[in-house]
């Protein structure tokens, strides 16, 4: 993120199968986590923020806290970091890694290109393959099965 507002704003779709990472705070969610969505970076943020407040609500209360009002919890810390992040207070790299290509982040800058925004496409690995199901697929043939029963 490099303008708070801006990047906020932007226009996402995060499919099912994508994995977001936000190494600043040491975030990383596994495709599925969230399902797909379409939102903002702002509302997928606070849909993740969201989801790590109910999956532990004990992590933040008043015994979350040290005498001195700091956070020992590492949960707390997170959630915090996605509030300043959302706040427009912290900026931070946004991973979107979906290895079945089917998400995408808007070009505010559009037609031209987007300093800021980087789309690397990669081969997928055998295990990208065999998460997505890719290697149980019968693309030749595959009604000869059917009719042989």
């Amino acid at each position: 993120m490099t303008d708070a507002m801006m990047d906020l704003s932007r226009d996402i779709l995060k499919s099912e199968t994508a994995r977001v990472e936000i190494p600043a705070l040491e975030l990383s969610m596994t495709s599925g986590s969230l399902g797909g969505r379409f939102t903002t970076i702002e509302g997928l943020l606070e849909q993740i923020k969201d989801q790590l407040e109910s999956i532990s609500p004990f992590s933040f209360g008043d015994s979350s806290r040290a005498e001195d009002g700091t956070s020992s919890n590492k949960m707390l810390s997170l959630v915090e970091g996605l509030a300043d992040v959302i706040a427009g207070n912290r900026l931070v790299k946004i991973i979107v890694d979906d290895a079945a290509g089917n998400s995408y982040v808007q070009n505010v800058y559009a037609p031209d290109e987007d300093p800021y925004l980087k789309i690397i496409e990669y081969v997928r690995t055998e295990e990208d393959d065999d998460d997505l199901g890719i290697k149980e697929m019968k693309t030749e043939n595959y009604g000869e099965e059917d009719q042989a029963s």
